[in-house]
């Protein structure tokens, strides 16, 4: 299955959706959608994973990566609205604990005090 990227700018930040599935072969994809948002500048990213129906770890040290990248740029990254198999590889792999993890788009886009795991 391929994988598909879209980004949505609303207010501040940029909103990631991301569908299909996300392991070695499509993680440079969304690597490079990723690079390019920092390099203009774009440090505070939402990722929609509603859409996402497999992530590995390759695709897990993508986001772990767009986070310290992120950091460093004084910016954020949340993960919003994973399907239950991708919510339970968060879980498993500790990174719910790293990665701000919310079950809607919107209280991501917001930044709600209080993430849901």
């Amino acid at each position: 299955m391929s994988l598909t990227v879209h980004t949505e700018q609303r207010g501040d930040v940029v909103v990631v959706s991301v569908a299909g599935e996300l392991d070695m072969a499509t993680a440079p994809q969304l690597q490079d959608q990723i690079t390019d948002l920092l390099d203009k500048g774009r440090s505070r990213l939402v990722f929609d994973l509603a859409q996402v129906s497999f992530c590995d770890s390759t695709g897990l040290s993508v986001f772990v990566r767009a986070k310290n990248n992120c950091d460093e740029a004084g910016g954020v990254v949340r993960l919003a609205a994973p399907q239950r198999g991708v919510l339970r590889i968060l879980e498993v792999s500790g990174l719910v604990e790293v990665l701000q993890t919310y079950p809607t788009v919107d209280e991501a886009v917001a930044g709600e005090p209080t993430p849901a795991s």
